[in-house]
């Protein structure tokens, strides 16, 4: 750590000796005010977006469509103003205080601006599938997480049972499906304002101030810093600004649920801007928990944002930011939502066995919203950090170095057997993990015909245990073990509070070299090569230790324990380089059509098993220590479009061949409840996504639509699933068997209808807004199972309110209007006794917004 700060300080006295000898003598900053206005009415424009032609330097109009530009420009210069809905203008200013009446048309639609290869440009000029989603648009409609954000962009799958045990996959692809494996990287990239994210539990947390959120869809790894193999988010924030604003937000809702939000941003200096953000959620449980008597499942949340923005010239940018955000949720509890006859004999069926210990569920049906866990639940998920990003013009580009610290503290606490007896009474993977990450890297023109990137990226990485992590088992689990009739199994005492105590560390190292150039063979014709190259290493040292239970030197009831809990040990150092590329031609016929085909090689990097490993007859397998890299060979033909000046439709086809698929995969072995990591030999994932969106002066559509078929090729040794569990072999080829968490067909539409009014004197806009998300059936199990599939389901969500002109607004709202009733996810107990959990979304909510914005 101490190399790292010193190389980070290091690179930062660099950057500013750089700039101070680089840099022109002191511009004298002039200021220029204006207004924007609606032609038809002379009403103000708020959030209209004001810039200097030629520069990147802008702003947006205030609530009384008011805007400020300090700028070293000389007049006359020209501005061009832009609003959604209106017809963007160019206009050339000799002096302060002009007024711009902008004309409202169904004919334009906006340009949507995204940072996604380094350089501000319109989304449907880049060649990479893309969806973008506005930071306003995001809360309007309440998709305040990427959890929420799923449901506005179909091509991507979140299933969380608690923030540690986050699947973020973008077309089925990304993460292992079910409980987290922490030896693995994930294969979608979580990017905000730069900084990588390496832990999955950090999708979990409240957005905070958004700006924008980009979906990449596909291999990214020639743009970003880290490997991304099956695609990346790339998240922005709202800027620290030297004119005065902020806004404020306030939700009620039903079960209790309260969010508050807030922003301010102004300057400190003439060269010196902050903001502060902050967020907090609170929501009562939506289930109730029978043993306990108290609700379970409830929102704790809160976070802030704080930014420091150093501008000494025109040509230089330094930002500070820093962030914590915290959630104490009283619970993750997952109700019982089926039982499963396995191939065991009758005694060990789970029917047989509670009924033995004198034991019913207390509820028939999950979506009854019980739950009996006689645990105490917690999932106490910390993050936060501290990044520094400067950006310095150079040239016709920009030089960017962005360096990052990040930690993550998670204190949980399980009932894993899902059900009031003391079978599994602790699980509990408490970690604490830092991160460092420094990149440097150049993006702009080199000549009139070739602009792209090129970065040097790292990424060092401690995660362990904190300070120890603990299974143990309770009374009643001897019956859940017992796999023979000997009365030695009834012992008094013999698994009582029998446990283990688990000391884990994996120390990775992630460097990489990567370039993008996009080549200029004519204005239509552009070539797109990529290279990328990429060396991991994880050192791991894994011990754990039982305790408790009946202190016994009898051989006999010895091994009986030894059947649940063992002690293991393994150290590894695994490390690993390789090459990987893509190369993509683009076509561009017209203003109206953007064509483009990608074809790429990707590694998603080494892993390793650090939640204990299979044993075959009494020897654990070490050779499963190492899993190895995904080798991803991806093909994508894409069609941009805008059939009108009013609409857009896109179309992509793609195709990705995995060698050496990472998966997790379940075992029968208690001492191994979480899952092992293995390697599929061989996955396919192809697919088409269609979507497009349609603007009127007053009504706006989206509509987006993907078939994704995946599939295991070859996959000859996966475990069997959960009702095979106890047959004569305890592998199967699964080999044809389709992917989980993937649905065949997805897809959401949506629309906002606007109408000019008054509220209490108050000018402004009526809006009705309506999404709707829709999914078919799919596989929750890694090996196919057939009670283990989810039926497919459709989420309605609505908002009806007013947005006045003077900034203040006010909707009410509705998720999950119809009150379906459907799981996320279907999650198998450990020790394959047959019962399974459901983890099940959320009935319907309601509540109404109040948002001011000055």
């Amino acid at each position: 750590m101490k190399t790292f700060i010193t190389t980070l300080f290091s690179t930062a006295i660099l950057l500013i000796s750089f700039v101070a000898q680089a840099q022109n003598p002191p511009i004298v900053n002039a200021t220029v005010t204006g207004k924007v206005l609606d032609a038809a009415n002379d009403s103000p424009l708020i959030g209209a977006t004001v810039t200097i032609k030629g520069t990147t330097n802008g702003a947006a109009t205030d609530a009384n469509g008011e805007f400020q530009l300090v700028t070293g420009q000389k007049l006359p210069f020209t501005l061009v103003v832009s609003f959604l809905g209106y017809i963007k203008k160019e206009t050339v200013i000799e002096g302060s205080g002009v007024t711009i009446k902008l004309d409202a048309s169904a004919d334009n639609l906006e340009d949507v601006i995204i940072s996604s290869r380094r350089r501000q440009e319109n989304a449907q000029e880049v060649p990479i599938p893309i969806s973008v989603i506005r930071g306003s648009a995001a809360e309007d409609a309440g998709a305040f997480n990427v959890n929420r954000l799923k449901e506005l962009v179909p091509t991507v799958q979140l299933y969380v049972s608690n923030a540690r045990n986050t699947t973020l996959n973008i077309r089925g692809l990304g993460s292992t499906y079910g409980l987290t494996n922490d030896g693995i990287d994930p294969g979608v990239g979580f990017y905000v304002d730069g900084v990588y994210y390496a832990r999955p539990a950090a999708t979990a947390l409240d957005f905070i101030d958004i700006e924008r959120i980009e979906v990449l869809r596909g291999p990214q790894g020639t743009l970003f810093g880290k490997n991304t193999t099956s695609g990346a988010f790339n998240i922005t924030t709202r800027a620290a600004q030297f004119d005065p604003g902020g806004s404020f937000e306030l939700s009620y809702g039903n079960f209790g649920y309260i969010q508050a939000k807030g922003s301010f941003t102004g300057p400190i200096s003439k060269k010196l801007a902050a903001r502060v953000s902050f967020t907090g959620t609170q929501r009562n449980g939506l289930f109730f928990n029978e043993h306990t008597q108290q609700p379970i499942n409830d929102i704790n949340n809160i976070g802030v944002r704080g930014q420091i923005l150093y501008q000494p010239s025109s040509k230089v940018n330094i930002t500070v930011i820093g962030d914590v955000s915290d959630q104490k949720p009283n619970g993750y509890g997952w109700p019982v939502a089926g039982v499963v006859p396995t191939k065991r004999a009758a005694y060990r069926q789970f029917d047989a066995i509670i009924a033995d210990l004198g034991y019913k569920l207390p509820y028939s049906s999950a979506f009854e919203r019980k739950l009996d866990l006689d645990t105490p639940s917690k999932a106490d998920n910390r993050l936060g950090g501290v990044s520094a990003n400067a950006d310095i013009k150079i040239g016709n580009g920009t030089l960017t170095s962005t360096s990052a610290w990040r930690f993550w503290k998670w204190v949980p606490l399980n009932d894993r057997d899902y059900i009031g007896l003391p079978v599994f009474t602790i699980s509990s993977g408490n970690s604490v993990h830092d991160q460092w990450s420094q990149e440097i890297r150049y993006s702009g023109k080199i000549s009139n015909k070739i602009s792209g990137v090129v970065g040097l990226f790292g990424l060092w990485q401690d995660l362990k245990s904190d300070p120890v992590q603990t299974e143990e088992a309770g009374s009643a689990q001897w019956r859940f073990a017992q796999s023979t009739t000997s009365e030695l199994w009834k012992t008094p005492g013999l698994f009582d509070n029998f446990g283990i105590r688990t000391t884990n560390r994996i120390k990775s190292t992630s460097l990489a070299v990567f370039a993008n150039a996009d080549w200029a063979v004519t204005d239509k014709f552009h070539i797109l090569p990529g290279v990328r190259y990429n060396y991991d290493k994880k050192v791991v040292d894994y011990k754990r230790e039982t305790y408790g239970g009946l202190q016994t030197t009898d051989p006999a009831l010895v091994a009986l324990k030894r059947l649940v809990y063992s002690d293991q040990a393994f150290n590894t150092n695994y490390d690993q380089g390789n090459f990987s590329g893509q190369l993509s031609l683009q076509y561009k016929a017209s203003s109206r059509l953007n064509a483009f085909a990608t074809y790429s090689i990707g590694y998603k990097p080494i892993g390793v098993n650090v939640g204990g490993l299979p044993t075959a007859n009494g020897a654990v397998l070490l050779d499963l220590a190492n899993v190895k890299p995904e080798h991803v060979e991806h093909k994508e033909l894409g069609f941009k479009t805008k059939p009108t000046a009013n609409s857009i439709l896109n179309l992509t086809i793609f195709r990705s061949d995995i060698k050496d698929f990472q998966t997790q995969v379940q075992t029968p072995e208690p001492g191994v409840n979480r899952g092992y990591l293995a390697n599929a030999e061989k996955v396919r994932v192809q697919g088409v996504e269609l979507d497009g969106n349609i603007r009127f002066s007053h009504l706006s559509f989206n509509a987006a639509v993907t078939y994704t078929d995946g599939k295991y090729v070859t996959f000859k040794n996966a475990p069997v699933p959960l009702e095979e569990v106890g047959g004569e072999q305890a592998f199967k080829d699964i080999s044809g068997g389709r992917l989980p968490g993937i649905s065949k067909w997805s897809g959401s539409v949506g629309g906002e209808g606007t109408v000019k009014g008054t509220f209490l004197g108050l000018k402004g806009n009526y809006f009705l807004g309506v999404d709707v998300f829709a999914r078919s059936e799919f596989s929750s199990n890694p090996s196919p199972s057939k009670y283990l599939n989810i039926s497919g389901y459709s989420l309605t969500n609505g908002r009806l309110g007013f947005r006045g002109s003077n900034g203040i607004s006010f909707f009410v709202w509705a998720r999950n209007v119809f009150n379906k009733d459907y799981y996320e996810l279907l999650l198998a107990a450990p020790g394959s006794y047959g019962q399974y959990a459901g983890i099940v979304g959320d009935q319907r909510t309601y509540g109404v917004t109040l948002r001011y914005s000055f």
